[in-house]
């Protein structure tokens, strides 16, 4: 009896479960065993190692009773050693390369104990033959991942308990000795120790005793000290908080501090970064100084794709130099303003708006105390420009409205077109057949017609934004309309008659008169339109001349010679019917001319006729080398010997005096490869001089002098060269960099913080250093200027000077810069910059340098590198010590 009721409870058992496993079968969503990476739902592949465990509702096994237990989704899991199952205690042991997936979670470990009784996953790692710890637990829940010695999962309430853990958290890694998983999207870790490097010891770390973690949100926690190679630091923190998102964010902006002598103590740049949307981000930042002084600054980028990007910048600082009744207190009121506005060509092939604004005080960048560009500080002219295209389709037609700026700040001149509009024609061909190809001139004549309308404004700073600098503007319409064709003669010279024809209109012009109650010349200003017309025609002839002289021994095989003489004629009348006469001084016989246009916007009539002659040869002369090592079917390869060699000059036959104009001459070479440019261009003039340095109609060469009289002259020399350079032999004939393309920016250093500005990046660039066969990666650019000014006889050399700048590599980690040159003229050091830069793998060292003169300035910074710990930095900046006048 007591046998057969064993026998009839074993069938039972065995019934119950092959049910319940069928029902799980039957149950389980089918996308859900999709998008497990082809795992088996069924217990039928044992060749995979995947099975699907459900929990057994009522079964009893000698007196255990099972208590009955409910899962969300169901357990799949596999292993690459061993599945062992234990019914009676309900529990599964998956061992070697365990892995199980639960709805979003992802386990793998080198052992997994699956608790069915109490809704538990225990993993941990295994021990290898030589007693190492391997397969540590992979914990994976939707996008947070996790590694660590063991963890405990409860599926019901979904917390986890896991020890010794390492997550990473938008770039920083956390890890932690006992962590404990609240939901998916909560931790506590106790012991805490967060960083960015990603060395197994890392460069440093935070510790903190607690933190909490809301993934994609912050990380919170207590009393937190940095600790560095594993020594603790004195820089320690009440608490401590990390934003961590996975896009923009707004957040305060940490200020830099420092002093100097006018300003006393300060804080600079600190402020709030507003992420506003996916296109459009505002930065308000402000300085304050003990002294009173203060500036603020707002910067803007934006970018929508295939429309446009762009970015703005507005800067103002209200600087006071000493304090209130001292005799060197000053104040000043500087703003500056820079826009760039690009269109995508994709946007509208018909039209497209640009803007480019550079506008400000003309003091702003010499009187900042918080400005790091070299390169601004050292320019003096800028410029804007906004403008607008539009493209009229079906027509010749397209319009240019533009808004332009020109500004010196030596000077402080503004001048400004407000606004300018050009309405331009393209060419049309009124006599060309309406099929097949223009073949005599008359079909070749073609027909342009521009419009151009001005507004212009010259002002000062001091004058800016009041009602006086309207009243000097200049407003004036110019037509131009050419006809022009070409024609070949004697097959080789090409031969182009043009007729121009211009018009222009002004609202503003002048009568000038001799007023006999205060015995001066009185020039009135008369409103009103007026017009006067010209026209003009000419005729140039032009040919290409190639000679070449081959060589039958040595390297050198051939050099070709290719001249282009132009000879063009002229022709102007003379318009004196827009010139009437004044009374010039108190004599009623001084009697001059003048012309009620001349202070318009494009200038008076001509006056005196004109029929010029105008001469110009191009020369460009280059060689056919063979190489050294040439083989017999190899090219010989071209070098340039003369990349131009430019003389031009004309004769003005209607003139009664100085008929012949100066000589203009200009050429440019390249030598060492193409890494020494070469340019020299003088201005030679055949008339002589008298004692007073003014021009007279007598040839210099019948005065005593040579045959052309150098007036001014203007030599450069520019040279750059790098080790790379130097090494690559891959390319024969390769010139390299450009060392014609050498901006102020190469030769006068860069901006002081610059190289600081580009290491909040979450990835860590660690360069690695080789003992053995150490090379030093090296750039040099070398610029020499050298101006001649003989106008007057004076014989001067107005500017003498040698710029150079250069970075050396003393190893992967060590960079050192300097830029600085001579001035012969004025026998001194021109801007000196050093540059110093150290990468200390997570953290980054650099310290720049203006040992001397008037901007004698440095600035140091050490921080880490990675983006999420980029405000745990030193840096300190000495403020140049100027007055502001």
């Amino acid at each position: 009896m007591y046998t057969n009721l064993r026998y009839l409870l074993f069938f039972a058992l065995i019934f119950c479960f092959v049910c319940q496993s069928a029902q799980s079968q039957e149950t389980q969503n089918p996308e859900s065993r999709e998008n497990n990476i082809n795992r088996s739902d069924s217990l039928k592949v044992p060749d995979a190692g995947f099975s699907v465990l459900s929990l057994i509702d009522t079964t009893k096994v000698d007196t255990v009773q099972i208590t009955p237990e409910y899962l969300e989704d169901n357990i799949i899991h596999r292993s690459k050693d061993y599945l062992s199952n234990d019914f009676i205690n309900q529990r599964a042991t998956l061992y070697d390369e365990a892995e199980l997936y639960y709805q979003d979670i992802e386990l793998k470990a080198g052992k997994i104990i699956i608790d069915y009784k109490n809704s538990l996953a225990i993993a941990t790692g295994i021990f290898d033959s030589a007693g190492a710890y391997i397969q540590r637990p992979q914990f994976t829940q939707g996008r947070q991942a996790s590694t660590q010695d063991s963890l405990i999962y409860n599926f019901e309430n979904k917390k986890a308990l896991i020890y010794n853990s390492r997550t990473e958290q938008q770039g920083m890694i956390i890890t932690g000795d006992v962590s404990k998983k609240e939901n998916d999207s909560t931790f506590y870790i106790n012991r805490a120790r967060f960083t960015t490097s990603q060395k197994e010891n890392p460069d440093y770390y935070v510790q903190t005793n607690n933190i909490k973690i809301v993934p994609d949100s912050k990380i919170v926690g207590g009393m937190s000290n940095l600790v560095i190679s594993d020594v603790p630091t004195p820089l320690i923190l009440p608490f401590f908080y990390s934003p961590l998102t996975s896009g923009r964010a707004s957040g305060f902006i940490i200020p830099t501090w420092g002093q100097n002598n006018n300003q006393g103590y300060f804080l600079q740049n600190g402020g709030y970064y507003f992420a506003v949307n996916d296109y459009f981000d505002l930065a308000i930042l402000g300085d304050i100084y003990t002294n009173g002084s203060w500036g603020l600054r707002a910067e803007s980028n934006y970018n929508l794709r295939y429309k446009f990007s762009g970015n703005f910048s507005f800067r103002y600082e209200n600087l006071i130099n000493s304090q209130k009744g001292f005799p060197d207190y000053s104040k000043a009121n500087n703003f500056f303003i820079r826009w760039s506005h690009s269109q995508s060509a994709t946007s509208n092939p018909t039209s497209r708006f640009s803007a480019s604004v550079n506008f400000g005080s003309s003091s702003f960048f010499q009187e900042s105390i918080n400005e790091a560009s070299s390169p601004f500080y050292l320019t003096n002219t800028f410029a804007s420009s906004v403008s607008y295209y539009k493209k009229f389709v079906g027509t010749p037609f397209n319009l240019n409205a533009s808004a332009t700026h020109t500004q010196n700040t030596n000077t402080e001149r503004i001048d400004m077109n407000l606004p300018s509009l050009v309405l331009n024609m393209d060419r049309i061909y009124p006599f060309a057949p309406k099929s097949g190809s223009k073949k005599n001139p008359i079909q070749n004549i073609g027909v342009t017609y521009a419009m151009n309308a001005q507004n212009r404004i010259s002002t000062t700073d001091e004058e800016f934004g009041t009602a006086k600098m309207f009243d000097e503007a200049q407003t004036g319409i110019r037509h131009d309309i050419s006809m022009s064709t070409n024609a070949k003669v004697l097959k080789f010279v090409s031969l182009a008659p043009t007729i121009v024809y211009k018009d222009v209109w002004y609202f503003k012009t002048i009568d000038r008169y001799w007023d006999d109650e205060i015995n001066e010349v009185v020039t009135d200003t008369v409103n009103g339109f007026d017009t006067y017309r010209e026209y003009s025609a000419g005729i140039s002839a032009g040919t290409t001349i190639y000679g070449m002289f081959n060589f039958k021994k040595g390297r050198l095989k051939a050099i070709r010679h290719v001249m282009r003489p132009a000879i063009s004629y002229s022709y102007r009348p003379d318009f004196s019917q827009y010139y009437d006469e004044y009374q010039a001084s108190i004599d009623p016989e001084d009697i001059r001319e003048y012309s009620r246009f001349q202070n318009g916007l494009y200038g008076a009539p001509s006056k005196n006729e004109s029929s010029s002659i105008g001469m110009s040869l191009n020369n460009t002369l280059e060689a056919k080398v063979e190489a050294k090592d040439a083989e017999e079917d190899d090219e010989p390869r071209k070098v340039k010997i003369l990349n131009n060699l430019n003389l031009s000059t004309s004769y003005n036959i209607a003139a009664d005096s100085l008929n012949w104009s100066p000589l203009r001459m200009t050429a440019g070479t390249a030598i060492l490869k193409n890494k020494l440019a070469l340019n020299l261009n003088a201005t030679m003039d055949p008339y002589a001089i008298n004692a007073n340095g003014s021009k007279i109609n007598e040839f210099n060469i019948n005065n005593g002098g040579s045959l052309l009289r150098l007036t001014n002259a203007n030599f450069t020399a520019n040279y750059s060269i790098s080790s790379k350079e130097l090494k690559d032999k891959k390319s024969k004939g390769d010139s390299g960099s450009d060392p014609n393309s050498e901006s102020a920016s190469n030769m006068f250093g860069e901006s002081l913080t610059a190289r600081n500005q580009q290491i909040n990046t979450d990835q860590e660039d660690v360069k690695k250093a080789t003992l053995f066969k150490t090379v030093m990666p090296w750039d040099v650019r070398l610029r020499y200027s050298l101006t001649y000014n003989n106008t007057r006889a004076q014989n001067e050399i107005t500017a003498n000077s040698l710029q150079v700048s250069g970075n050396i590599e003393f190893s992967p980690k060590w960079r050192v810069g300097i830029s600085s040159g001579y001035d012969f003229r004025n026998a001194g050091i021109t801007y000196t910059q050093l540059r110093f830069e150290r990468d200390l793998d997570s953290w980054r060292f650099s310290f720049n340098w203006v040992p001397f003169g008037d901007r004698a300035t440095y600035y140091f910074f050490i921080g880490i590198k990675s983006g999420p710990l980029s405000d745990l930095k030193y840096d300190q900046r000495k403020v140049p010590d100027r007055r502001l006048f």
